[in-house]
């Protein structure tokens, strides 16, 4: 017969020896009990103390019944001892290192509530047998939980990535020196949080949702997919028409810790990423969502709101794009000198050659607004910089004042805040008040710069007790 773990076991049952020598012990010992028996029936019946006797050993049988129930119920549920590792009946079982690992983290403090950090941990290991498994032991001796484990093949070895849940008082220094003492090298600690416990396929899958729905997001899905980076976007062509000379290979550059893409729209995307050189793998996904962006095509979200004002008059806001410039060219032609200064710190005459570039969606987002007969109103304008987010906003004259830059700038911050920006920031000039007041209208902690006049208000985002929504001043109804 074979047991389910593949190990032959035997049915048959060892032979039993008879011996006459116990038959004849257990033959004696029934004579005796019933000699005894006999004497104590006699003692009893025929004994002056007869009744005393018989209700005595009736007491004494009744007390230690009670006594052996006691503590059968005492002793019942106690658990087994635990076996050690001498014990015949203990198996061995193989599991996987990272199994292991969770398990020797799990049996340190059994029922034990206890404190853990997540964390992003990217380190080198060579590529042969036992390299990953040494890793794992010592991420057990730390009591170190592997959540998701991923793997880029190089040349020289394998870039592991791992997801880890780790005891509170486990420092990144003691953890990156345990884990060189088996032989990693280049590793890269980081605090995560509950939105890395997604798996690869799914993030991945997730972000090519986003970028197919809106071509503003492939910048912001390579940020995502690639971790912290600065992702620039740089123009095939100046604002006057010249060639920049930007531009990639249609297969793209990889190039240590910077990466050039082709950009669909013209020009080329460069990510850069210091002190974590980019691996083939990455290369390829952040190569395959450029070349989704290109396939696509331009694409924008059409939802659209309207509000009402407080004089009554009806707004739509929705999103702008490339098909917007003639509208956008003529409200240029309605607006102020002082306005067109104020919002592009330059001359009056090049505000017009910046439109091309604050309409592209693969520079940011732009919000538009118009009126009941369709005429193009303010645009409101979140542009990706690096690392760092821009806003600016433009009102038309005959509309400053009712509340529609304080719309846009919150809706805006909103965006920004659903790309995982940390803070947003605004360049104006000191006279500005209306800029200022918008921004102070967030109700979010400002950082003030002034420098000949220039003055950049920065809002940070981070820690905001809930995520920021436009102010709702009339009714809003969503026309998809």
């Amino acid at each position: 017969m074979t047991d389910m773990t593949g190990v032959k076991t035997s049915t048959k049952k060892p032979a039993r020896h008879h011996h006459w020598r116990r038959d004849l012990v257990e033959l004696a010992a029934l004579f005796t009990a019933v000699a005894v028996a006999d004497s104590i029936a006699n003692m009893i019946v025929h004994g002056p103390e007869g009744p005393v006797l018989l209700i005595a050993s009736a007491v004494a049988l009744a007390a230690t019944a009670g006594f052996h129930t006691w503590w059968a119920r005492r002793h019942s549920h106690a658990p087994p001892p635990t076996p050690t590792p001498a014990d015949p009946t203990t198996t061995a079982t193989a599991v996987e290192p990272a199994a292991s690992a969770t398990a020797a983290s799990s049996a340190a403090s059994p029922g034990e509530p206890r404190e853990t950090s997540l964390w992003r941990m990217r380190t080198t290991v060579k590529d042969e047998p036992g390299s990953l498994a040494a890793l794992c032991t010592v991420l057990a001796g730390l009591r170190v939980d592997i959540l998701t484990l991923q793997t880029h093949p190089l040349g020289d070895g394998t870039v592991d990535e791992f997801l880890l849940r780790s005891p509170a008082d486990v420092q990144a220094r003691e953890l990156s020196r345990q884990i060189a003492s088996v032989g990693a090298r280049d590793t890269w600690l980081e605090r995560a949080d509950t939105h890395d416990l997604v798996d690869a396929p799914t993030r991945v899958l997730g972000l090519a949702t986003r970028t197919a729905l809106d071509a503003a997001e492939l910048p912001l899905a390579l940020r995502q997919l690639l971790g912290r980076c600065t992702i620039h976007s740089l123009p095939a062509t100046t604002l006057t028409g010249r060639p920049t000379g930007q531009t990639a290979p249609v297969e793209g550059v990889l190039e240590g810790t910077v990466m050039r893409l082709r950009d669909p729209s013209g020009g080329a995307i460069t990510v850069e990423r210091p002190y974590l050189p980019f691996t083939p793998t990455e290369f390829a996904r952040a190569r395959a969502l450029v070349e989704l962006d290109a396939r696509l095509g331009p694409r924008m979200p059409r939802s659209q709101d309207v509000l009402t004002l407080p004089e009554g008059n009806e707004i739509t806001v929705r999103r702008a794009g490339p098909d917007d410039i003639e509208a956008a060219l003529a409200m240029h032609e309605r607006c102020s000198e002082r306005t067109l200064n104020l919002r592009y710190h330059g001359p009056v005459g090049d505000a017009d050659r910046y439109l091309n570039h604050l309409l592209s969606p693969r520079y940011g987002r732009t919000l538009a607004v118009q009126t009941a007969s369709g005429r193009l109103v303010a645009l409101g304008h979140l542009l990706w910089d690096g690392d760092e987010t821009e806003v600016a906003l433009i009102v038309e004259d005959a509309w400053q004042r009712r509340g529609i830059g304080s719309e846009l700038l919150a809706r805006l911050v909103a965006l920004a805040g659903e790309a995982d920006c940390g803070s947003v920031y605004a360049v104006t000039q000191a006279s500005n008040t209306g800029m200022v007041a918008a921004m102070r209208g967030l109700e979010l902690p400002l950082d003030y710069q002034i420098e000949e006049g220039t003055l950049v208000v920065t809002a940070r985002l981070n820690g905001r007790p809930e995520p920021v929504r436009p102010p709702a001043y009339g009714q809003q109804t969503d026309r998809g």
